[in-house]
């Protein structure tokens, strides 16, 4: 790979994902000043501040727990545990993230925690259904993520989200309860302020897919430089397209193949 390029595709990518980032948090500012004024953006933005230097992420074993697998132990998965402690060390981690198997047919693999503590969860379905080297592939996009950040990234993205959702429904409460008022002529609505509310919970769910697709894209690049072997990563892809089956599938029968 041309390495300037890359340095020049990584910066892009950063950049992107704090001007989404920045975007969420420019909404929050604007719902909290249409509830509240100045010192309720005041507010607002300490408290982002404060998400973002404490960077909520979920404890992997929280996380491991909803899905009820088991932990994998090196003994029990060598082939497994070497492909991911290879991959770490490519990645610069300074720790073999640890990995959980999740009893189900679905196609699936995730990463959670934080450097010093990660995991990546691979499903029964992905075991059985990828060869040897579309798994590794899978697996470097997952080390990838957990190298770049971005579970990290993805929370507090998701966290300064839920806020401007709830933000909203506070003001849309607000906005009926004083419907009375208006209809009598004694409050005049601000209709800018009540678009904006109304829309507001669509419009920071479309900057975090913006958000996730960025590190999607980015996690991929960096599974196909940890391997040297994109072609495989490709082939892992295709497959698990594959599984979820063709459009009309999965528009009409989104579950049928679970």
């Amino acid at each position: 790979m041309d390495r300037t390029r890359l340095a020049a595709h990584r910066l892009g990518n950063t950049v992107h994902s704090l001007l989404l980032v920045g975007t969420l948090a420019l909404l929050l500012g604007v719902l909290a000043w249409i509830l509240g004024g100045p010192a309720f953006v005041a507010l607002a933005v300490a408290g982002v501040l404060l998400l973002y230097l404490a960077n909520p992420v979920a404890s992997p074993r929280l996380v491991m727990s909803l899905y009820r697998g088991r932990w994998l132990e090196p003994r029990d998965a060598p082939q497994l545990y070497e492909i991911v402690a290879e991959l770490a060390r490519r990645a610069g981690l300074e720790w073999v993230p640890r990995i959980f198997y999740i009893p189900s047919r679905v196609m699936n693999a995730f990463a959670t925690g934080t450097r010093e503590d990660a995991v990546v969860a691979v499903s029964d379905g992905l075991l059985r259904g990828l060869g040897t080297r579309e798994l590794t592939g899978v697996l470097a996009h997952e080390v990838t993520h957990i190298a770049n950040g971005d579970v990290q990234v993805m929370a507090f993205a998701d966290m300064v989200s839920r806020i401007a959702s709830l933000l909203s429904l506070a003001g849309q409460i607000g906005l009926i309860l004083s419907l009375p008022l208006a209809l009598v002529g004694g409050l005049e609505i601000p209709w800018l302020g009540v678009l904006i509310l109304l829309f507001a919970p669509t419009l920071s769910a479309l900057v975090q897919l913006a958000l996730s697709r960025n590190r999607e894209y980015d996690a991929d690049l960096g599974a196909a430089e940890l391997t040297g072997d994109p072609a495989g990563l490709a082939s892992a892809l295709s497959r698990l397209e594959r599984a979820q089956g063709r459009l009309w599938e999965r528009i009409l029968m989104p579950d049928w193949r679970i």
